[in-house]
């Protein structure tokens, strides 16, 4: 093995332990239900949790949010539906209690309070080809993808979430090792804990990135070969990141050096309710991923749900020991 990825290899063995000793309790969802069920015909693709175990998801029909009691299942329509629009990738501001939305081809993003679905902010990124696919809050802005663009759109918070009623934003162009590619580009996006970079994944490439907040510029992380083909919306915490590859029914279980320079392929994470996963969300010692179900229509009548998958713990088969 050369000696770089042997050096990833311990770092990824040492960060997964550490991980695993200081997540989310593996018991804080125990009595939870595995399965959630959705509106029929709702077209689900963004979902994000909340710390006190609420769960929000977009519908991609007309824009609505739907919001989960994650304890008993049970929901609401937090947002209505409005012709028009559709929510994508979502994000969820904990100062502010603002849901951030994407708004796929219509090159917008909205902002919604989550007590009251009243709109807080629109934007209005790109009139040209466009898919507004995933967004992520941190301190200082919320980040939006463009999947057939090479740009993210920044929009700048204030210290406790405030969200500038203009619509302003700024423009980073993706540079350095980003490569724009035909079809479908940069998609889910995270911010590690320090906010010192955002991490992205491109699905046609199979590729992940650092990209610098500031100025755009992104560095390729080396999977020494791993593809994150299909690769969809992302979870980071510490330095284990969760992939979803949609079309391949699974959820790829990364670890990631200190200096997010490589990775290791933990494990693929795959279960039967799996019907074309999107995003996901952590709550307790869960993950839950939800179904968009693409190959199945859009009829009014089609069910979709919320699956929570367990976390593996402990390191995987084939990885030596500490």
């Amino acid at each position: 093995m050369p000696r770089f990825f042997a050096l990833v290899l311990a770092a990824a063995i040492a960060v997964f332990a550490l991980e695993s000793q200081g997540g989310p309790s593996p018991t804080a969802a125990q009595g939870f239900p595995a399965v959630i069920n959705l509106p029929a015909g709702w077209l689900p693709e963004g979902i994000v949790t909340t710390a006190d175990g609420r769960l929000y998801s977009g519908s991609r029909r007309h824009g609505g949010i739907y919001e989960v009691d994650l304890s008993t299942g049970a929901g609401r329509v937090v947002v209505p539906q409005q012709e028009g629009r559709i929510a994508v990738g979502l994000s969820f501001d904990e100062r502010s209690g603002f849901i951030f939305v994407a708004g796929g081809p219509g090159g917008a993003g909205y902002v919604y309070d989550s007590r009251t679905g009243r709109q807080v902010a629109s934007f209005h990124f790109t009139s040209g080809p466009t898919f507004v696919n995933d967004v992520i809050v941190t301190a200082e802005a919320a980040y939006f993808t463009d999947s057939m663009q090479p740009v993210l759109y920044r929009v700048p918070l204030g210290s406790h979430g405030q969200v500038a009623t203009d619509g302003a934003f700024e423009v980073l162009s993706l540079s350095g090792d980003y490569v724009h590619l035909p079809g479908f580009n940069a998609n889910g996006i995270e911010v590690t804990e320090d906010s010192a970079r955002l991490i992205i994944v491109q699905s046609n490439a199979g590729r992940l990135f650092t990209v610098d907040p500031e100025s755009g510029r992104a560095a390729s992380i080396n999977l020494d070969g791993y593809s994150v083909a299909n690769g969809d919306g992302i979870l980071l915490e510490g330095r284990v990141l969760y992939v979803v590859r949609n079309q391949n029914n699974l959820v790829a279980q990364i670890a990631l050096t200190p200096d997010f320079t490589g990775g290791v392929l933990l494990r693929q994470i795959t279960d039967p309710r799996l019907d074309v996963p999107t995003t996901i969300a952590r709550f307790g010692g869960r993950i839950y991923a939800v179904n968009a179900r693409f190959a199945a229509g859009t009829d009014p009548s089609l069910s979709y749900t919320v699956v929570g998958l367990e976390v593996p713990q402990g390191l995987p088969i084939g990885l030596p020991p500490r």
